[in-house]
């Protein structure tokens, strides 16, 4: 098994991702929410990258089962349903709907990918069952990070350097680029406090002085949810199995 990792998704061509498997991640907060829609009920997610694309493909579908949800500087875009926080996606709001997704990198990283083979959505919150669907998989894959505005940040990285680092633990055989041994040595010096290290980061520092302190926990909460998000022709839905698991226990 073979693993790249992109630190940001930015100077790389849509057609670099044809036929590869992805493990997309956006830590704070993209990812987060997403699974949690998925977990709490949503029938599905489909990223756009742009407002006016959000717009454009709820308008085609069914007004009452359909939210417009996303954010632009951390903040929920005007006229929108719910905004980025993981805590808006609640059972009570999301079930059963369709959700128009967009945000400022997460959505942004999963629609280049668009031309993989597979995409796999991944955060804290659900790493062990991606790294589970991964072993199973055993096949090649890039890890993308979705960055911050076509920077690095460094949860994202650390999120993929965990991934990579519990792989090797399972004894996985594989070989990486510079980029993904340079993740898993940079989840290894954080991996004592994740909560701390997204306190310190630059976009944990902003959420931060917007209101956004408590989705910080939520989002360095490892395993705290058991679902895996896959984004095939352009929709987030759950892997079937764990659809059928979720309407017998609902």
């Amino acid at each position: 098994m073979h693993i790249d990792l992109l630190m940001t998704p930015t100077g790389t061509s849509e057609l670099f991702f044809r036929d590869k498997n992805v493990v997309v991640i956006d830590v704070l907060r993209a990812s987060t929410s997403i699974i949690t829609a998925l977990n709490n009920g949503a029938r599905e997610v489909i990223p756009v990258a742009s407002v006016e694309n959000a717009v454009k493909v709820s308008g085609s579908l069914f007004g009452d089962v359909v939210l417009r949800c996303g954010e632009r500087e951390g903040k929920i875009i005007p006229g929108f349903n719910l905004g980025n926080s993981p805590f808006e996606y609640t059972p009570d709001a999301v079930a059963k709907k369709s959700l128009i997704f967009t945000s400022t990198n997460g959505s942004l990283a999963m629609v280049k990918a668009k031309f993989a083979r597979r995409i796999v959505v991944a955060a804290f919150i659900n790493i062990s069952t991606v790294v589970n669907y991964l072993m199973k998989l055993n096949e090649d894959f890039v890890i993308v990070c979705a960055g911050k505005e076509h920077n690095f940040c460094i949860e994202d990285v650390v999120c993929g350097g965990m991934v990579i680092d519990m792989l090797k633990k399972n004894e996985i055989e594989i070989t990486q680029t510079d980029a993904s041994q340079a993740a898993q040595i940079l989840y290894k010096s954080f991996k004592r406090s994740l909560h701390k290290m997204l306190r310190n980061s630059d976009h944990g520092k902003y959420l931060i002085s917007i209101g956004f302190e408590k989705d910080l926990k939520v989002c360095a909460e490892v395993d705290s949810i058991e679902v895996l998000p896959i984004l095939d022709k352009g929709v987030v839905k759950l892997m079937k199995d764990e659809v059928a698991l979720q309407e017998k226990s609902a």
